[in-house]
This record gives structure tokens, C-alpha cells and sequence, in this order.
């Protein structure tokens, strides 16, 4: 069982990343940020994540994320546009 330390850390950090990845694969900020959303609405359901605290982790790193998908994105599509 991990500690509640380890599971906030992983809260932190894990739906940011998620939803970087999902972005770069699908090419589309809100479709990573849904795909990470049914990820993590899947490990609540399945009892992982049970206080406030690692759901105020989850929405701040999502936010974090979904920020940085859309900067990556918008530099992508200047980039497309200028060559």
C-alpha cells in the first residue's frame, strides 16, 4: 500500500504528464485532458483516490497540464503555419 505522501506526489505530477502525452498522441489539448479525466474518474471509482486532499492534487496537476498541452499545441500550429 503506498503512503499517503507517495500517493499525493503521484497526484501532483501523473495527470499533468497524462495529459501531455494524450495530446501528443491525439494531437488535441481537450481530448488529452478528457482522456486523462476518464483515467482518473476510473481510479476514483475504483476506490484509489479517497480524500480531498489527492482530488485537489488531481484538478491542480490537470489544469498545470491542460495549460501546457494548449501552449505546446498553439507553438505547433505557428510553427505549421510559417513553413
Amino acid at each position: 500500500m503506498l503512503s499517503f505522501e507517495t500517493k499525493l506526489l503521484l497526484a501532483i505530477i501523473i495527470p499533468a504528464l497524462l495529459v501531455i502525452f494524450f495530446t501528443r498522441v491525439t494531437y488535441h489539448h481537450i481530448v488529452g485532458l478528457i482522456l486523462t479525466l476518464a483515467l482518473i474518474a476510473a481510479s476514483v471509482y475504483a476506490g484509489y483516490t479517497h480524500n480531498w486532499q489527492l482530488y485537489a492534487a488531481d484538478a491542480l496537476s490537470l489544469t498545470v497540464g491542460f495549460w501546457l498541452a494548449t501552449r505546446m499545441v498553439r507553438k505547433a500550429r505557428e510553427n505549421r503555419d510559417e513553413e
